[in-house]
């Protein structure tokens, strides 16, 4: 049974199903889990969060007590998507194409619920706790099960889903950098709210520009850059933390000082501010839009290397890291004159994914697709590099990957 008790009665041994409080507040990115260590529970407390929900079923019971009929409230069972959620943390990892097919099946749900949260906004609504909660952890476990597969899956936009699908990419992004850093799992928390929520001021900006279909004009783009201020004004109002706030405001300034809204050079930005706009960035230049390529994920790190003064390249170098030299999806040039996709990256060697080819660059033609473990103690194949799509005019590449 689910019963209500106070955040002070909480104890080791009991299993947690629901904080109360602010959503924004919670100081985990799990939603549910057994209780196993006291300074959890100090966390809580010291969140300013009163009350919380315990699953006596599967933890310790609450102390017995004469119960109020605050004690007795209940709230109902989990839905059918979330105990779907808690069965995925369950299962064992599974192939790469397994994952990709799991992370496409939460996106499509995901996007959905972003959705909602932004037309909420435009509405003047405040932001629906219960439909944004599950997302950031949910997407935390796919981040753990296979990085790639969740942040192959979330690259892929239609101009319709844009910025739906950006936010849920750019909050991936934001857990598996910080994993990378070896941030604290509060930092990782704060990290993928705020990359989620980082474009929410979006939804207070002219329909006709975010949907225009072709490059904005001088005026349109003044317009645009005010989207920072209003999200984060927005967030303030929802009772954000700061740092998620931050996020919000800061995520398009630029180490040398040339960014927007403020200006802010160096470690004037915050840490998580200087995550976001990398992360930010390359989701934004790998996606498809209605006036522009998407740019190859390889191809993508290495111009992005050489803005000087726009990144902290401390950062960006773990970013680089974190999705992989050649992502999934990249297009690349190997030693044996084929052109090959990447189809799934190899942990201890950045150089060496496994990739399939499928064209000759010799008699310019496709051959059979060969899948190719570069890290096969056997093999004596090695990528030479990126390569550029457009160039070859092949298109939908992501038929090898998904």
């Amino acid at each position: 049974m689910t019963v209500k008790i106070s955040s002070t009665e909480l104890r080791v041994g009991m299993y947690l199903h629901k904080l109360g409080g602010s959503w924004l507040k919670h100081p985990f990115l799990r939603n549910r889990f057994l209780l196993e260590d006291q300074n959890d529970i100090k966390r809580i407390i010291q969140a300013g969060i009163k009350e919380a929900w315990i699953d006596e079923s599967r933890g310790l019971a609450r102390e017995l007590k004469q119960d109020t009929e605050q004690d007795q409230e209940q709230i109902d069972e989990p839905t059918t998507e979330e105990l779907l959620a808690e069965k995925v943390k369950e299962e064992p990892v599974g192939s790469i194409e397994e994952e990709i097919q799991r992370a496409r099946k939460f996106c499509n749900q995901a996007k959905e619920q972003v959705k909602e949260m932004f037309n909420e906004v435009r509405m003047g609504q405040s932001i629906d706790s219960e439909k944004i909660v599950p997302i950031v952890g949910e997407i935390e476990t796919l981040v753990q099960r296979n990085a790639s597969a969740i942040l192959s899956v979330a690259r892929l936009k239609t101009h319709d889903d844009y910025t739906y699908m950006h936010s849920i990419a750019v909050c991936a992004l934001m857990i598996s950098l910080a994993h990378h850093l070896k941030l604290d799992e509060e930092k990782t928390r704060l990290a993928g709210i705020g990359g989620l929520m980082h474009d929410l001021g979006k939804a207070l900006m002219p329909a006709d520009i975010l949907q225009k279909p072709g490059k904005l004009t001088d005026a349109e783009f003044v317009t645009v850059k005010k989207h920072p201020k209003a999200g984060a004004t927005v967030l303030q109002q929802n009772g954000a933390e700061l740092a998620v706030v931050d996020i919000a405001l800061h995520h398009h300034e630029k180490v040398n000082g040339s960014g927007y809204p403020d200006g802010l050079a160096g470690d004037e930005i915050s840490l998580l501010s200087r995550m976001a706009a990398i992360c930010d960035v390359y989701d934004a230049v790998t996606s498809e839009r209605p006036y522009k390529k998407a740019w190859e994920p390889a191809a993508a790190l290495q111009a992005m290397a050489k803005w000087e003064g726009h990144f902290d390249k401390k950062i960006f170098a773990t970013f680089v890291k974190s999705v992989g030299i050649y992502p999934v999806g990249a297009l690349v040039r190997l030693s044996n004159k084929r052109l090959a996709v990447v189809v799934e990256p190899n942990a201890s060697s950045l150089l060496k994914p496994k990739v399939k080819a499928f064209f000759s660059i010799t008699a310019k033609a496709a051959i059979p697709v060969k899948v190719i473990d570069l890290a096969a103690a056997s093999c004596q194949v090695t990528i030479e590099g990126p390569e550029n799509s457009d160039k070859w005019g092949f298109k939908e590449l992501e038929r090898f990957w998904q």
